[in-house]
């Protein structure tokens, strides 16, 4: 499986993705938002793009459909729920999508930034999520249209905490500076996200750093929902939690912090 991580540049940071088989130079192109990118890229190695994948609704993950379709003839892939007009295939979690010969990408179902989401997750020996508006680099989606913190948390407990540690995290957005931030805010003496945030102070987004579910767990305070510190930070700001909030608890107060950070 190859991998291309585009850039767009544009005030969302958004990333677009696409995943090529090696064998038969076939191409899947997730949340397409730049086609012109998109299509340079594969035209410039030799691709034929023959499926686009919208991990949700919103316009600035569909907004390339259109263009991406016309310049293709790809196929149209998208949860069996999600409001995208055209889409060929709806999928379901547990459901398999092929690349070529050799790439195979398993679709969970994963709602909370919107209530129609999907994830992909790679089947190679090192795992990849592509993970859309879900789980960004140190943060979480936000659930403002259409989404709802509850799921978000069902998610991320539920199914990306249970991932193995060395997937690789491949998000829809760069937020991860803003995010570090806020993970200091909660979690002070996190050691990890500081020397992360050192590392990746000046990182060109053209080849950002991709990383893992296990680095995720010690960087991104949605992962450290029993850390003392981090309890004890949102109950000074939430005196009306008791003494021992749940997860659950805790993740959706950082969620209405975050909304606000």
């Amino acid at each position: 499986m190859i991998v291309e991580q585009i850039w767009t540049g544009n005030a969302y940071r958004n990333f677009n993705y696409l995943i090529a088989c090696p064998e038969t130079g076939e191409a899947l192109a997730i949340d397409p938002l730049d086609h012109q990118k998109c299509l340079s890229l594969a035209r410039e190695r030799g691709w034929r793009i023959t499926q686009i994948l919208n991990t949700h609704e919103h316009g600035d993950h569909t907004g390339g459909n259109r263009a991406m379709i016309s310049a293709t003839g790809a196929k149209l892939l998208a949860h069996h729920k999600a409001r995208i007009a055209g889409v060929d295939r709806g999928l379901q979690a547990g459901q398999t999508l092929k690349v070529g010969h050799t790439v195979e990408l398993e679709v969970l179902d994963t709602p909370g930034h919107t209530m129609s989401h999907v994830c992909l997750l790679s089947h190679t020996e090192n795992p990849a999520l592509f993970c859309g508006d879900t789980l960004f680099n140190a943060g979480a989606g936000n659930c403002h249209n259409g989404g709802h913190p509850d799921q978000l948390y069902s998610t991320f407990a539920d199914q990306l905490a249970k991932l193995p540690d060395e997937t690789q995290v491949y998000p829809g957005h760069d937020y991860l500076a803003n995010n570090l931030a806020f993970t200091f805010d909660r979690e002070p003496d996190n050691t990890a996200a500081a020397t992360l945030a050192r590392e990746s102070q000046n990182q060109d987004p053209e080849s950002a750093l991709v990383t893992t579910l296990g680095l995720e767990k010690q960087i991104n305070v949605f992962f450290r929902l029993q850390n003392p510190q981090v309890i004890a930070r949102v109950r000074a700001d939430f005196p009306e939690l008791g003494e021992a909030p749940e997860p659950r608890e805790i993740f959706l107060k950082l969620r209405e912090l975050r909304n606000a950070w």
